[in-house]
């Protein structure tokens, strides 16, 4: 659906009217954007960096923070989007309709990602981001209808812990012991079991069943930092609470994570706290520069791209179709401009970056063109 409101705080990853904007939030949105498009276009797979790549296993690189950024950005935004709705008395029947509407848009956009381009049912994938985005935003628009911010905290508490215990208690059925190893673990026994279609890594998937109970704390947290942002509190307090926030749970999930990985495949309790800590430090350093301090002008790439966010995925994953199978020269167009570039004396992992950087230019211009038009593409 088309829309021509004016730019707002956006509920999900798109942007909306809404009666608390936070111009931060829209570029944290953009910003995250970008580097979800750098990160998974580049000239070459082979060819990237290693913070450019996702962590094998355990570990942290850039690349594994962009998907809890978007959860931890979609928890702010329910708290942006439906505070006001509360308070005014809003029927809660007529949101969770709308609710479970969107969601299921949002589900059937993933699926549609995931069948392009040769739609061959044979081999469909159930899961993926936008599934995650989907599934997380309905069941934390849900929870945050119906609980306090101290039983939110409550829950999530409860939930990473759960599931750490789960992890490092329940044997694997059939191994006969606790296993955290790719394929073997718990997790990736219940998504044998249970979750339909073709898994992403053959025998496990890094969107399953299981992960998604603490995927869904990631937007929790992201509720917990809203509320903060509506609270009566100086700018600058909110501030000082959200970085001391963020540094302590991303010291938290260090410290967790000696005992129980960080691992985004499995989405470990610790990996939660890390990364909901660190999106908890740039929402609140981008809040400070933008929204108090008043620095916009450097933030407008990130506004632009934040303001049609699920257009620009799409726009995303359908340009990448064409320019990873278009011919030129005999090879693919990326192929053929690592093949040129490399030629020429440049480093391969540099060249394959640079690829990355001009697909993120590329998806920029659809973006800017929205946006200057004034059109907001809603789910």
């Amino acid at each position: 659906m088309l829309a021509k409101p004016a730019a707002g705080t956006g509920e999900l990853l798109s942007s909306s009217t809404a009666p608390h904007r936070l111009i931060s939030l829209d570029a944290m949105r953009g910003f995250t954007i970008a580097a979800m498009l750098l990160v998974n276009f580049p000239g070459d797979g082979e060819q990237v960096y290693h913070t450019l790549h996702h962590t094998i296993w355990n570990g942290l690189s850039f690349t594994d923070l962009v998907a809890p950024f978007f959860l931890f950005i979609i928890g702010v935004s329910i708290v942006l989007a439906y505070a006001g709705r509360l308070e005014s008395g809003a029927p809660k029947g007529e949101m969770y309709r709308k609710i479970i509407i969107r969601s299921l848009k949002i589900f059937a956009v993933g699926m549609f990602l995931n069948l392009q381009p040769d739609f061959d049912f044979s081999t469909i994938r159930w899961t993926g981001t936008l599934h995650r985005i989907a599934i997380v935003f309905m069941l934390c628009a849900f929870i945050f209808l119906n609980t306090s911010w101290k039983q939110q905290a409550g829950l999530a508490a409860i939930l990473l812990v759960g599931y750490w215990l789960a992890l490092t208690r329940i044997p694997t059925p059939g191994v006969g012991k606790v296993m955290l190893e790719p394929g073997v673990n718990l997790v990736a026994w219940f998504d044998r079991l249970y979750l339909p279609g073709k898994m992403w890594q053959g025998t496990w998937d890094p969107e399953s069943i299981l992960s998604t109970i603490p995927s869904v704390v990631s937007g929790l947290t992201g509720m917990l930092a809203g509320r903060l942002m509506l609270t009566p509190l100086n700018p600058h307090v909110k501030v000082n609470y959200l970085m001391t926030a963020g540094l302590l749970s991303a010291a938290t999930g260090y410290f967790w994570g000696l005992i129980f990985p960080v691992n985004e495949n499995l989405w470990t309790s610790s990996f939660v706290m890390v990364t909901s800590g660190f999106a908890a430090l740039v929402l609140g350093a981008t809040y400070f520069s933008v929204d108090l301090m008043g620095y916009v002008r450097g933030t407008k790439p990130g506004i632009i791209f934040g303001a049609n966010a699920i257009a620009v995925y799409v726009t995303g994953d359908l340009l990448g179709v064409i320019f990873y199978r278009l011919p030129v020269g005999g090879l693919a167009l990326n192929q053929q401009f690592q093949l040129t570039m490399t030629t020429a004396g440049l480093e391969p992992k540099f060249v394959s970056m640079l690829y990355a950087l001009l697909f993120v230019c590329l998806n920029f211009i659809p973006a800017w063109w929205l946006y200057k038009k004034k059109i907001f593409v809603k789910l």
